[in-house]
């Protein structure tokens, strides 16, 4: 796998949770480690991006989230535009 960004990461991690999921699925679609993984939910929660339920242990994208996702889906099409 290449070298990705802090912002694919953020991208993948909530693209994984979208719709819901436990910490693990995440991990397992985001391809990362559980100390990774554990670091990138504290910050995407901590700044509204992510959003935990404790009872059924679940993470799921916020409206905030996917408003991320969007731009970032946006941008990401801009510069292959560019690069043909």
């Amino acid at each position: 796998m290449k070298y990705r960004s802090r912002t694919d990461i953020v991208a993948q991690v909530l693209e994984a949770a979208n719709g819901g999921a436990t910490k693990t699925k995440i991990m397992y679609r985001a391809f990362l480690s559980y100390a990774q993984l554990k670091e990138y939910l504290s910050v995407l929660v901590a700044n509204d991006l992510l959003d935990y339920n404790k009872g059924e242990g679940i993470y799921k994208t916020t409206d905030k989230g996917n408003n991320f996702l969007r731009i970032y889906n946006q941008i990401g099409e801009f510069v292959t535009q560019d690069a043909v």
